[in-house]
C-alpha cells in the first residue's frame, strides 16, 4: 500500500507512524467511551434501582390484594419537578390497569410490558423522550397481585452521546496534526541522509577525494556515513592502483613489442648470413617468452584479485611442497654453481590451496636464486614457533636497498636494475607473492641489506 502511494523517504516515516498512533488512539478512545458509557448506565440503573426499592417501600396489600399507597410520603420526595432529574412511577393492577402514577406523567403512562422483562432495564420513549424503566411485580402471599413501573429520562446519557461525537471529530484532528509534527521532525532526522544524497552526487570517477560529513550523534546515520566513506577509501585505492597499473602494464608490454620490431626491422634493411639471421630470431624468441611470462603473471594478479571463492582449503605437506618447487630450479642453481640447503626440524602440515602456496615458495626461490652471487648459498629454512609455521628462504646476493624495501611488492617494481643489468625479470613475481599471501591470509616479511642478502619470512598460522 505504502509502495503504491510512492511516498518520500521523510513522508513514510511520518505515515507509518501515523498508523502505529492511529491504532493506539483508537484503542484509547474506544476505552475512554466504553468506561463513560458503562459509568453513565450503571448511575441510571443505580438511580432507577433505589426509586424502585423506595417505591416498593411505600405499597402494602391487605387480605383483599388492595393497594394502600403512602401518597404523603411519596409526593414528599418532589416528584412534580419535571426539570431537575425527573423520576416517573406508575402503578397497575394485576389486570393492567392503572392504580396510579406520579404527577409528572400528566397525561402519559409508562408501558406495561409482558411479565419476561420484570425486573431487567429497558430502554423506551415518553412523549419522544429517550428513557429507561424497570418494572416489577408486586406481590402478597407469593401471589403477583399489581406491578410497579419506574423510569428515568436519559438526558444524563446525552454526554455519552456527546462523548462520541467528540471522538469522531477529534480523531482524525489529531491523526493530522501528528503526522505533521511526525512529518516536521522527520525531515530534521534524515537531514543527515540529505547531505549523503548530495555529496554522493558530487562524487565521480574522477572526483574521488569528497567525503560525507559525518553527523555529531554517533548513531546509526553516523555509522552509515562512516561506512560509506571507507567505501570510497577503498574505491579511490583500487582506481589509483588501476591507473598505476594500466600505465605500467602499458609500458611494460610495449618495451618487448618494440624490441622485437627494431630488431625485425634492422634484419630486412639489408640481407645477413644465416648466422645473423638466427642470432637475431633467438634474440626475439627470448622477447616473446619474456612477454609470454609477462603476460601470465599479468593475468594471474587478475584472476586473483580478492577472490576468495576460488581458494580450495586442503590439506598441504609443506615440507614435499617446498622441495618439489626446489627441483624445478636445480638447472638454474646448477647454472650459477650454488649452494642451496635446507633445514626442516620436522613434518608440517597447514590448510591452505596448494596452487596457490606452490606460485609463493615458486616465485621466493626463483628471486633468491637471481639475485644470488655465482657460487653464493641460499638458506631454506622451515620451523614452528608457537602457533606459527615459518617458512624462511635466505640469499647472500645483490641485497635490497632500505629506500627500496616498501616498494619492492609494487607491481613492476625492480630495485637497482641499473646496476644489475644482467638480472632479467619483469618485476611482477613479490607483486603475486603479496597479493596471493593476503589472499590467504599468510604474513610475508622481508629482511634485507644492500650487498649482503635478503631473508623472507612466509608464515602460516598453524
Amino acid at each position: 500500500m505504502i509502495k503504491a502511494l510512492n511516498l518520500s523517504f521523510k513522508n513514510r516515516i511520518a505515515f507509518n507512524y501515523i498508523i502505529s498512533s492511529a491504532v493506539f488512539i483508537c484503542i484509547v478512545f474506544i476505552f475512554i467511551f466504553q468506561v463513560v458509557k458503562y459509568s453513565v448506565n450503571n448511575h441510571i440503573n443505580e438511580e432507577i434501582y433505589d426509586e424502585l426499592t423506595k417505591h416498593l417501600d411505600d405499597v402494602s396489600t391487605d387480605d383483599n390484594d388492595t393497594y394502600l399507597i403512602q401518597v404523603d410520603q411519596w409526593r414528599a420526595r418532589e416528584h412534580n419537578s419535571i426539570s431537575v432529574n425527573p423520576v416517573f412511577v406508575q402503578f397497575y393492577d394485576v389486570n393492567g390497569d392503572e392504580i396510579d402514577k406520579s404527577p409528572n406523567l400528566k397525561g402519559k403512562n409508562l408501558t406495561l410490558l409482558d411479565e419476561a422483562n420484570n425486573d431487567k432495564f429497558v430502554n423506551s420513549s415518553l412523549n419522544s423522550i429517550p428513557i429507561r424503566q424497570i418494572q416489577t411485580p408486586i406481590l402478597n402471599n407469593n401471589k403477583v397481585v399489581g406491578f410497579l413501573i419506574v423510569a428515568m429520562s436519559m438526558e444524563d446519557f446525552e454526554i455519552v452521546l456527546i462523548l462520541k461525537n467528540i471522538l469522531y471529530i477529534t480523531f482524525p484532528l489529531i491523526l493530522l496534526l501528528l503526522f505533521l509534527i511526525a512529518r516536521f521532525f522527520a525531515g530534521r532526522s534524515i537531514k543527515p541522509v540529505q547531505t549523503i544524497i548530495e555529496t554522493s552526487n558530487q562524487i565521480t570517477r574522477d572526483n574521488l577525494k569528497t567525503r560525507i560529513p559525518l553527523p555529531q550523534n554517533k548513531d546509526e546515520l553516523y555509522i552509515l556515513s562512516e561506512n560509506i566513506n571507507s567505501l570510497l577509501n577503498r574505491i579511490e585505492n583500487a582506481i589509483d592502483r588501476e591507473k598505476q597499473f594500466t600505465a605500467d602494464a602499458s609500458h611494460e608490454l610495449r618495451t618487448p613489442l618494440a624490441v622485437i620490431k627494431g630488431t625485425m626491422e634492422v634484419l630486412i634493411r639489408k640481407p645477413r648470413n644465416e648466422e645473423e639471421y638466427k642470432e637475431k630470431i633467438r634474440f626475439c624468441v627470448k622477447e616473446v617468452d619474456r612477454l609470454n611470462k609477462m603476460i601470465d603473471q599479468l593475468l594471474l594478479l587478475a584472476r586473483f584479485e580478492n577472490q576468495k571463492q576460488n581458494v580450495k582449503l586442503e590439506s598441504i605437506y609443506l615440507n614435499a611442497l617446498i622441495l618439489d618447487n626446489l627441483a624445478r630450479f636445480s638447472e638454474k642453481s646448477e647454472l650459477k654453481k650454488l649452494k642451496v640447503k635446507t633445514y626442516f626440524t620436522e613434518d608440517f602440515y597447514i590448510q591452505s590451496d596448494t596452487y596457490l602456496v606452490s606460485i609463493i615458495i615458486s616465485n621466493l626461490i626463483s628471486n633468491a636464486l637471481k639475485y644470488s652471487n655465482d657460487r653464493g648459498e641460499v638458506n631454506l629454512h622451515l620451523h614452528k614457533q608457537q602457533n606459527e609455521i615459518i617458512f624462511t628462504i635466505e640469499d647472500h646476493g645483490v641485497g635490497i636497498s632500505e629506500q627500496s624495501l616498501n616498494k619492492i611488492f609494487n607491481s613492476f617494481y625492480r630495485s637497482d636494475v641499473s646496476n644489475h643489468p644482467e638480472i632479467k625479470g619483469t618485476g611482477l613475481g613479490l607483486s603475486i607473492v603479496k597479493r596471493l599471501s593476503d589472499l590467504l591470509n599468510i604474513k610475508i616479511l622481508v629482511d634485507s641489506k644492500l650487498n649482503q642478502g635478503t631473508k623472507f619470512s612466509v608464515i602460516f598460522k598453524d
